[in-house]
């Protein structure tokens, strides 16, 4: 484990961008202690989402407060809370993550609990805690934790795993435990993100194919009895099939997205002059936030934010089989796990603005507005930044000790 001398520092060493060392690996001694392009990423799609929030979120702002700017000044506070959340995370060690694995499971559970005893509702949904004026969504935290909880899980358990169901169904008890608390407040879908993250996860670990087969089958027909039993959400799956059949009832979300989307042609209208956001897509600055990046910047602007974040998804996939490598498997499933995540989430919200699926409510990682996604993806992130400064570390002092 790293000393205090090693301690993960950003800032401290003078900053070299050059296109070798930002894809590097760190093997060598001198090269960087983190990984530079997956922070740039990162960063960089911050301050996009910033820009696309501030011009998304006018209109709205105007309608409700009076103040054009009203969404991008807490989108400020967001990120500083981000940068606050970022130093938190980078300053504990990785084992302090799979030691407390449990105990931060259990915590989450209870704020689940509390929040449908005394959350906040908006729009008919109890999803909120507030704390002050601070309001968090604890599904969005229970996304992170339970990614944590299962890679911990799957470390202690993985030969049970293998060996016998008992080991593969009791994570699926406390998956489900976690979805019946989130599907009362309501919220399908993050209970669709954490089932695939646990099943991807399962599957990587090695679970007995039998088992895997009839745990998605059994999701899968869970997924199809909430939707039939639940009306809203037959309405949006209907919709999606057909948005133009009821173009200002049940379509008109998705309508008004695809329509953003054809105006923005090849290289968009131009930041700021999308007409879509002004009075007719509802959620422009929040889940509908791509169909205005494509009005505003196109289909060169939209294939660029798609590249950047499948970029994360995919280092941080790699940075889970580096780990495997050097056997550090809770390192190795919380990399593939956030991974997935990211990758899932974003597939989730695109295609859902373009018609391609039903309308879930997932946000846009990294760009949409809303604090309690941003923190928690940030956490998340900084996660990975940290456990791919432990790899690289010790690949240091491993070339130390066979040279000294």
């Amino acid at each position: 484990m790293a000393n205090n001398e090693q301690q993960l520092s950003l800032f401290k060493r003078g900053l070299n961008w050059s296109l070798p060392s930002l894809l590097s690996d760190g093997h060598a001694p001198g090269m960087p202690l983190y990984d530079r392009s997956f922070l740039v990423a990162i960063v960089g799609l911050m301050c996009f989402g910033f820009i696309m929030v501030m011009s998304a979120s006018m209109p709205e702002a105007t309608k409700l407060t009076g103040d054009p700017f009203y969404f991008m000044y807490r989108h400020v506070l967001y990120l500083v809370g981000c940068v606050i959340i970022s130093y938190v995370v980078l300053k504990f060690e990785v084992s302090y993550w799979e030691k407390n694995s449990g105990m931060l499971m259990l915590a989450v559970l209870v704020l689940l609990i509390a929040v449908l005893f005394i959350g906040t509702s908006v729009n008919g949904a109890r999803r909120w805690l507030s704390v002050g004026p601070i309001r968090i969504q604890v599904a969005e935290m229970a996304k992170f934790i339970f990614i944590v909880y299962m890679a911990g899980y799957l470390v202690r358990r993985h030969g049970e795993l293998r060996e016998n169901r008992k080991g593969f169904y009791k994570p699926i008890g406390v998956y489900g435990l976690f979805a019946v608390l989130i599907l009362l407040q309501p919220d399908l879908g993050t209970v669709v993100v954490l089932f695939v993250c646990t099943v991807s996860l399962l599957f990587l670990a090695g679970a007995r194919i039998t088992d895997f087969m009839v745990l998605v089958l059994l999701g899968v027909a869970t997924f199809v009895l909430l939707v039939l039993f639940e009306p809203y959400r037959m309405r949006r799956v209907t919709s999606f099939m057909d948005p133009w059949e009821d173009p200002f009832g049940s379509g008109y979300q998705l309508t008004q997205s695809l329509m953003a989307y054809g105006r923005g042609d090849w290289l968009g209208q131009g930041l700021g002059n999308s007409i879509q956001k002004l009075a007719y897509l509802p959620e422009a600055h929040t889940d509908f936030i791509f169909a205005v990046i494509g009005e505003e910047l196109g289909f060169i602007g939209i294939i660029v934010v798609l590249l950047t974040l499948f970029f994360i998804a995919i280092r941080a996939i790699r940075l889970g089989n580096l780990c495997l490598k050097m056997q550090r498997p809770f390192e190795s499933y919380v990399a593939y796990g956030v991974g997935i995540w990211v990758c899932f989430q974003t597939v989730v919200n695109v295609g859902a603005s373009i018609g391609m699926l039903p309308t879930k409510g997932l946000t846009l990682p990294f760009i949409s507005y809303g604090g309690s996604s941003l923190w928690i993806m940030t956490a998340a992130v900084m996660l990975l930044v940290r456990i791919d400064h432990e790899r690289r570390v010790s690949l240091v002092q491993a070339v130390k000790g066979r040279t000294s």
